[in-house]
Parts: structure tokens; C-alpha cells; sequence
């Protein structure tokens, strides 16, 4: 089984993310730090919240951050790209008859969202939401959560992400893992290919 991250593997949007950040801790006259970058990135929503309320010493509560993010990206994903060659890639897997999947940090309506708008709900057998598991994708146990879920081993899941931290949490649960280059991860670029059995710059490679 082929198993697809969402968020800056298959669609153009970390940007969003990042500009969600940036406006949230303004609005509270605070920079955005790599510290900040380092504990909400490519986690569930939940703890992220905890870490932005003790980061930022907020009043809100963790719902209040939540539904404060949620505003600020609004209808975003309604117009996010796809990253360059994924539809052809998901073609050629599934004309070879591979079994496809998504294992995702996003939101839930945002990751429908995206695959409505782009025509890729078809492809993918499942979407396994880290969110609704509770666990965050930096941990081997999420990616054997979800393989649970997919009634799949690890070891026959090849597993595509952007993250450095989901590709080594990934390859320690014993998927083979290809890391997808992203210029919002450009400082984790060189740790990718430990990280990683394969690393590539563009699914281009992968046909």
C-alpha cells in the first residue's frame, strides 16, 4: 500500500499554516521563532493548541486558539495547489493496481476540502486522520495506529512525506519511506536522506 501524507506532499500548503502563525502570534505582538515552527508543525490541531497556550502564556483556551486558527484559514484549502506531478503519479499507481491511502495531520474539512475541490477522493481507499486517532505523527505508535487502521503491516506500506520528523517516526515503525522535498522544510533538507529510504526534490521522480 501506498501511503500519502497531505499537507505539503500531495498540496501546496504549508504556506497557509505558516501565514496562520505569523498573524496569530502578531496579533499578540510575538515573532514567529523556529521554536514556535518546531512545536506546531505537522501536529494535530489539539496539541498544538496546548503548545501555542503555554508558548504565548494565553488567556484563550485551547478551543479558543483552535477556532481562532480555523478563521484565519478559512476557505484556503478551497484554492490550494496540487504539488507538481502527483496526479500523474496517482495515475500510473493506480493503473499498476496499487492500494493508495492518506495518513494526515490536517483537519478533517480541510483535507475534504482539498480532495473535493482537486478530484482525488477517488484514488484513496481511506483517509486515516491523525486527529482522530489523538496521536501526533512524530511517533512510531501513530504510523502502527494507522496501519492498524488500513489492516496493513508496516513493512508492506511505502509511506510519502515532506516532514522530518513523520519520515524518521515512520521508518522506526518499519515502512519504507520516501521523503518529498518542500521549501517550507528547507532547513531539514540535508537530514532528509537519513531519515528517509529515498528522498526525491519532485514527484516527477517517481515516474
Amino acid at each position: 500500500m501506498y501511503l500519502f501524507d497531505l499537507d505539503g506532499t500531495l498540496i501546496d500548503s504549508n504556506g497557509i499554516w505558516a501565514n496562520v502563525d505569523r498573524t496569530f502570534l502578531a496579533r499578540r505582538g510575538l515573532p514567529y521563532t523556529k521554536e514556535y515552527y518546531e512545536g506546531v508543525a505537522h501536529t494535530i490541531l489539539p496539541l498544538a493548541a496546548v503548545f501555542t497556550k503555554e508558548y504565548c502564556h494565553a488567556e484563550e483556551s485551547c478551543e479558543e486558539i483552535i477556532a481562532e486558527w480555523m478563521a484565519l484559514a478559512r476557505d484556503s484549502y478551497s484554492h490550494v495547489a496540487l504539488k507538481p506531478h502527483v496526479r500523474e503519479v496517482l495515475d500510473k499507481l493506480t493503473a499498476d493496481g496499487e492500494r493508495l491511502a492518506i495518513f494526515t495531520s490536517s483537519v478533517p474539512v480541510h483535507c475534504e476540502t482539498a480532495l473535493r475541490v482537486h478530484g482525488l477522493a477517488p484514488y484513496f481507499e481511506q483517509v486515516v486522520f491523525a486527529h482522530d486517532l489523538g496521536v501526533d505523527k512524530g511517533t512510531p505508535d501513530a504510523f502502527r495506529m494507522a496501519c492498524d487502521q488500513l489492516g496493513v503491516a508496516p513493512q508492506e506500506c511505502v509511506f510519502l512525506d515532506d516532514s522530518v520528523k513523520s519520515c524518521r517516526a515512520a521508518k522506526a515503525a518499519g515502512l519504507y519511506v520516501i521523503g518529498v522535498y518542500d521549501a517550507f522544510f528547507e532547513d531539514t533538507k540535508a537530514d532528509m536522506p537519513a531519515a528517509c529510504h529515498r528522498f526525491i526534490n519532485s514527484f516527477a521522480e517517481l515516474l
